[in-house]
């Protein structure tokens, strides 16, 4: 099996780059409505609950998938926030 010449990893870092750049400005700032209105993204999360049936949500069959995703965001909050407190073993 040879390398792939398709897809954005085979692609040089720089247009890497290029193209990820793009996607921060594909919207402009007065158009993104949940970094200014707070009531619009809890609505839009409500309304994705509630549109996934109780019976397929991952998290109320597995729980360890739940703890799981809890320790991964929790040390991925120490990454970011340092002088955090540790999370309890």
């Amino acid at each position: 099996m040879g390398i792939s010449k398709r897809g954005f990893a085979s692609m040089d870092p720089e247009r890497r780059r290029q193209i990820a750049a793009k996607g921060g400005r594909s919207v402009p700032k007065e158009a993104r409505g949940f970094s200014r209105n707070p009531e619009l993204a809890s609505e839009a999360g409500r309304k994705g609950g509630v549109s996934v049936p109780a019976a397929e949500r991952a998290f109320s069959h597995d729980r360890e998938l739940a703890v799981a995703a809890g320790r991964k965001g929790g040390a991925a909050r120490r990454k970011v926030h340092p002088e955090a407190p540790p999370a309890n073993p």
